[in-house]
């Protein structure tokens, strides 16, 4: 099928829908950066495009069987100012849907694939849902919706809403529950892969290399027995801390908050967000002396500042490890964009943008797991 891509970001709608076989008409965005990487990626030549959705002219736009289109959120999520529908920004849905109005039945698409932050379901008391709802119903549209978690495909733990309108009339297929099926969530693809194993080759577990494939590639320490060196990460809980492994997120956002849960994510990212606000456990080593444990050192990475928590800190204790911030790439692959993607972003945006990028866009598996059932 065709499909319309409108707020189109970096294109997580886009490399999704095309893994599942659709095929893209045009987009629209008017982040001019975004819209920088958005074109290194995908061969737009020749496409529809506009930056502006209230500048669009209805006349102009292609023919398509999905518009799809995550709104923008800042009015809706929990760490925005709670306007909802009433903000400058969230109120853009209704600029999708005057287009819909404008067009005849025969050329709105049969199919609108809508995601935001899970708060769109209980914002203003369910009011801005309900408004939602309306609007759609207005427009001849039937729907349904479901919170999706990128960790049930990526090692990030990110909720969000997807809403699904099959136009009245047509025959659509219905896309939710969706059911994981095969491998269990907690399998080896979705886990730190060790490609050499200190503790089993008689040397030490700092000497463990892990797979790029993952979050990063870094070295273990100390396995087995819960004799693994932890961090503790201040948390606004009865205990008022949780411990940190190597491998494990943590969220510098506000660090100093007395109200802040989840800082760690157990061998997976919380959700991103625009900013850089995580960064992951690695062992404290010399990088020139890794095949000697050098416990109670500190090293950054080339021109890269450390995160590093010692007895000093308000934050926690040092207990041989440090926090290094995720890479821009390591936030791509979160998303689930392939290595070859954000290369070609990469030249054309700044390490800023690049992380703003990530944390803006959608979860490319979980948009194909949707969109591999519209037909």
């Amino acid at each position: 099928m065709k499909f319309l891509d409108l707020f189109a970001g970096i294109g997580g709608f886009r490399l999704g829908l095309e893994q599942a076989g659709h095929t893209c008409v045009g987009f629209v965005e008017i982040d001019k950066f975004a819209r920088r990487s958005y074109e290194a990626i995908f061969d737009t030549e020749g496409e529809y495009t506009e930056h502006d959705i209230n500048c669009s002219n209805t006349k102009e736009l292609p023919e398509a069987d999905i518009w799809c289109f995550g709104f923008p959120c800042q009015d809706i999520s929990v760490a925005g100012k709670q306007k909802g529908f009433e903000g400058n920004r969230s109120s853009l849905f209704f600029a999708v849907t005057r287009k819909l109005h404008e067009l005849e039945d025969k050329k709105k698409p049969s199919y609108l694939l809508i995601e935001n932050v899970k708060n769109l379901l209980s914002i203003n008391s369910g009011w801005d849902f309900a408004s939602l709802q309306i609007e759609l119903d207005s427009l001849g549209y039937d729907i349904e919706w479901d919170i999706l978690n990128s960790k049930e495909v990526v090692p990030q733990n990110r909720e969000r809403v997807f809403i699904i309108g099959h136009f009245r009339g047509r025959c659509t297929r219905k896309v939710f529950p969706i059911e994981r099926k095969g491998e269990p969530i907690d399998s080896p693809k979705q886990k730190i892969i060790r490609v050499f194993d200190g503790r089993n080759t008689g040397t030490y577990g700092s000497q463990d290399v892990v797979s790029p494939d993952g979050i990063a590639g870094t070295l273990n320490t100390m396995g087995g027995g819960n004799r693994e060196p932890k961090i503790a990460i201040r948390e606004a809980t009865k205990q008022g801390y949780a411990e940190a492994v190597v491998g494990d997120s943590v969220n510098f956002t506000q660090p100093n908050s007395k109200t802040r849960r989840g800082r760690v994510g157990s061998q997976r990212a919380n959700t991103l967000q625009t900013g850089l606000n995580q960064g992951v456990v690695v062992p404290v080593l010399t990088p020139d002396r890794i095949v000697k444990r050098q416990n109670g050192r500190r090293f950054k990475e080339n021109e890269d500042p450390m995160f590093t928590l010692n007895t000093q800190d308000r934050h926690g204790i040092y207990d041989g490890m440090s926090i290094r911030k995720l890479t821009p790439r390591e936030c791509w692959r979160l998303q689930g964009f392939p290595d070859w993607a954000f290369d070609r972003a990469e030249k054309v945006n700044s390490n800023s943008q690049l992380y703003k990028q990530a944390g803006n866009s959608v979860t490319v598996p979980v948009i194909y797991e949707i969109a591999k059932r519209m037909n």
